[in-house]
């Protein structure tokens, strides 16, 4: 393989730009003082937290009283999840989610039903969407809580955010959206979509790992999730990841900033990957809704290979991708979500994740085609299934 490395794992993480870098670097060095310590340096770190609090508020459409940092995407997930729920457990006992959700809305979600809770998870149709009707549907009187993904992290559906919105709006329901993998790829607007609750994660932009934030619209009822000191207004205890929020906000600033621009580039990429993969490869299906989707996600599966022989042989070739969710990936079962959209379990095992990014170019692309032509063509022929095909039709 050598030193050739071609990243297309984007969705997983991203790298962390230099301007990023160069800015959290005084805060671990002579900019080290504790945000809340009243001195000078003090002082220091808590203006540049609550410079960052501002930048990810002016991303959001949302007022910088409304943002508050946790320590990655997860908790913001469950901190909104759990603490709506018990917040508001005199109301009702309801949650609506979908089926394709991340693990951290998920397996939060299935906890809260052994806590007494009542989940109703709503089925997908055959591209990953869900409906505004389903979600108006099973609301009930008890329901306090609908919490569905911006932008689906395995096969980049885009739900219709805002009009779900206005169906939580106006039956009185909070509305969590987990927009990890939206922010910094999608526009977006809290206030306009009628979002109540919105998480997000650094290292999906740009930004560094370990920090991420959590959007509480002013007047929901939430309850803290970290008990301890009174950092984050008393909400969320914890002394402030100062470099990493700053690292955050000037990440945040960025990604917003130069948005038409880097959709403009990963859309290229995207349709002409897509386009070359249905012409050149037989026996593929593209994954997720063609066009309502993430502008650098694509999600293919082959049939007759299995997804982890086909990433090795990848790599070996200097190519990281993925076949799903970085934080499924230990887990030998299908994808949740490709089984959600209706494939069968042998072909949701040939599944491949190819997410773009900023520094991916035109010449990626076709490394990327040449050596997937050669690998799924030899991996095929080590099928006794994919034999039987080819014996059958001539033409294959």
């Amino acid at each position: 393989m050598g030193d050739k490395l071609i990243y297309l794992d984007h969705a997983a993480t991203t790298f962390v730009k230099p301007e990023v870098v160069e800015t959290m670097l005084p805060y671990f060095t002579h900019k080290f003082g504790n945000a809340s310590s009243i001195y000078t340096i003090g002082r220091e770190s808590k203006k540049a937290v609550e410079e960052a609090r501002d930048k990810v508020a002016m991303a959001l459409g949302a007022q910088s009283r409304e943002i508050f940092f946790t320590g990655s995407g997860t908790e913001a997930d469950n901190w909104a999840i759990k603490g709506v729920a018990y917040a508001n457990k005199a109301k009702g006992n309801h949650i609506i989610t979908t089926a394709i959700e991340h693990p951290a809305v998920l397996n939060t979600c299935q906890y809260l039903e052994s806590e007494g809770f009542e989940v109703t998870y709503l089925p997908v149709d055959e591209n990953g969407l869900v409906t505004p009707e389903q979600v108006a549907e099973a609301i009930k009187p008890n329901t306090i809580l609908v919490t569905i993904m911006f932008a689906n992290n395995e096969i980049g559906t885009i739900q219709p955010i805002s009009e779900i919105g206005r169906v939580t709006k106006e039956k009185g329901v909070y509305l969590h959206v987990d927009a990890v993998q939206a922010v910094g790829n999608v526009p977006i607007n809290v206030v306009d979509m009628n979002i109540d609750l919105l998480s997000l994660s650094g290292h999906k932009f740009y930004g560094p790992k370990g920090v991420g934030a959590l959007y509480i619209r002013k007047g929901v009822k939430v309850t803290s999730f970290i008990h301890g000191g009174h950092q984050e207004r008393g909400r969320r205890a914890s002394t402030e990841n100062v470099p990493a929020i700053v690292g955050l906000g000037k990440a945040i600033e960025l990604a917003t900033k130069n948005l038409e621009e880097y959709n403009r580039k990963l859309l290229t990429l995207r349709e002409k990957t897509i386009e070359e993969i249905t012409k050149r490869i037989p026996f593929v299906k593209l994954n997720g809704d063609r066009h309502k989707r993430l502008p650098g996600n694509i999600n293919f599966s082959f049939e007759y290979i299995e997804g982890e022989s086909l990433l090795l042989m990848l790599d070996m070739k200097g190519i990281a991708a993925s076949s799903g969710s970085a934080c499924t990936s230990g887990s030998l079962d299908p994808s949740h979500v490709l089984l959600a959209i209706g494939l069968p379990h042998e072909i949701a095992h040939g599944s491949l994740r190819i997410t773009f990014g900023e520094e991916n170019t035109q010449e990626d692309v076709d490394y990327l085609l040449d050596s997937l032509v050669t690998i799924v063509e030899r991996l095929r022929e080590m099928s006794p299934l994919y034999e039987n095909v080819k014996r059958g039709n001539q033409n294959v």
